[in-house]
């Protein structure tokens, strides 16, 4: 799990102390559990995309020092990178994405994005669900006003196999829950790090000190304690045999080929791991892949470590050097597969930094604060016009100026290329009526 916290912001252990464990993701059995109450109906959408791999950058990713350079812009806004020439004639980025910048033809920057709610709480909720907060949200604040893609995801597009519908990769999103769907739409939650070379998914592989004869007879015992006569009265249900069926459903998830075979990374080629980079990240990234391919229509990756207060310019190519190599890898895997037209990947925070450079109080490096006035969103497959820039900032990258967007149409194009309407209206387990978003408008440019 990242270990990056945002200012102010929680743990995931705080949260836990606080008994807000129903905004994270469920244990094997459970969501499995309540997977079975879903009643979701798959939308009558065109799809253009069966599946998102979502890339969060948590904790405002700059736009100056990524996909909106500004090189004519003072000494004091403009930073210290320099801007480097891409495979589109006329556009840069930053000199922090050389490989994305070799690939950009393959994707689409969607630079006039904006909002207005410059805390980590309430704009990652706002990204994350196309909604904004109802009521102020602080700093660090976990939020769940509505729900997210993800869930949605989960809802509208029943899972064909053994495979949980959602995923999210190293832990789940501060916004990234089901809210009123419920917890059987919660990610299923993968952890541990793929890098390592012992890697296993908890609940999906049955213990290695727990041999295959062994677990099979484990399982037999059960069955035969099972089939035991539990009720004299024939007109009262077993509760016993239905959470059964769940334990069942478990077996079959661990003892399924698509499943295991979808989370052994060590299936892989060496180069291709070496081509994603021997990181957590990158083979996260992989490992997203992978699921893709095995039937998982929505994987979040949510990686820490953007909330660039101090170390922009020292710290932040760490992260950047991540992404570049990381990212353009997916696309370029994507596409080699044949897969990039099948896929959506979106890159993005919940915000931008600010145009003015600053030294906080006590740091001997500069950084940039939150800024929800401009921001960049990366975008490829699921049929993305390649090479295309959507949008711009203005000349000193203070806010968007052309072609400007909400959040809502960003989630809106989305739910549109999974084929999902977003001017659906779901109800609340009170009879609420909620619209998935209230302006359901794609971002026209990007659908293809």
């Amino acid at each position: 799990m990242s270990s990056y916290r945002n200012c102010q912001g929680p743990s995931r252990r705080d949260c836990l102390r606080l008994g807000l464990g129903a905004f994270f993701g469920t244990s094997l059995v459970d969501m499995l559990r309540l997977r079975s109450l879903a009643a979701g109906e798959p939308s009558d959408g065109r799809a253009a995309a069966r599946a998102c791999i979502l890339i969060w950058l948590d904790g405002g990713p700059t736009h100056f020092e990524t996909f909106d350079p500004k090189p004519d812009a003072p000494a004091e806004i403009r930073g210290e990178m320099a801007p480097i020439a891409t495979r589109v004639p006329g556009v840069q980025f930053c000199e922090t994405l050389p490989r994305l910048a070799a690939c950009s033809d393959k994707f689409a920057v969607i630079r006039s994005i904006r909002h207005d709610q410059g805390n980590h709480g309430a704009g990652n909720h706002y990204m994350m669900t196309g909604a904004p907060p109802r009521i102020p949200v602080g700093c660090g604040a976990f939020v769940s006003y509505h729900p997210s893609m993800g869930a949605v995801v989960a809802h509208e597009i029943p899972q064909r196999n053994q495979l949980p519908a959602y995923f999210s990769i190293p832990s789940m999103t501060r916004s990234g829950g089901p809210n009123f769907l419920g917890g059987r739409f919660a990610p299923f939650v993968v952890e541990d790090d793929p890098n390592q070379a012992n890697f296993r998914v908890r609940d999906v592989s049955p213990p290695s000190s727990l041999a295959t004869d062994r677990f099979s007879t484990r399982r037999d015992l059960r069955a035969m304690v099972d089939r035991l006569k539990r009720f004299e009265d024939p007109m009262v249900a077993d509760p016993a045999a239905t959470v059964d069926s769940y334990y069942r459903q478990g077996y079959e998830l661990v003892t399924s080929t698509e499943a295991q075979r979808g989370l052994d990374i060590s299936q892989e080629q060496p180069a291709t791991r070496d081509r994603y980079g021997r990181t957590a990240f990158g083979q996260r990234l992989l490992l997203a892949r992978r699921l893709v391919e095995s039937g998982v229509p929505f994987i979040t990756i949510n990686d820490g470590g953007w909330d660039s207060h101090s170390g922009i310019f020292t710290d932040l190519p760490k992260h950047t050097a991540l992404i570049d190599q990381g990212v353009s890898a997916l696309i370029g895997d994507l596409d080699d597969r044949g897969l990039l037209d099948e896929v959506l990947v979106v890159m993005l925070g919940e915000f931008g930094r600010t145009p003015q450079i600053t030294t906080l109080p006590g740091s001997t490096t500069a950084g940039r604060d939150h800024w929800a006035n401009a921001m960049s969103v990366f975008m490829a497959g699921g049929k993305t016009p390649g090479g295309l820039i959507v949008g711009a900032t203005d000349r000193n990258g203070y806010s968007a100026c052309d072609r400007v967007l909400a959040p809502e149409n960003f989630v809106s194009t989305v739910y549109r290329k999974l084929g999902i309407d977003p001017n659906k209206i779901l109800y609340t387990p009170e009879g609420r009526p909620t619209h998935l978003v209230s302006d359901p408008r794609p971002i026209s440019e990007v659908m293809g």
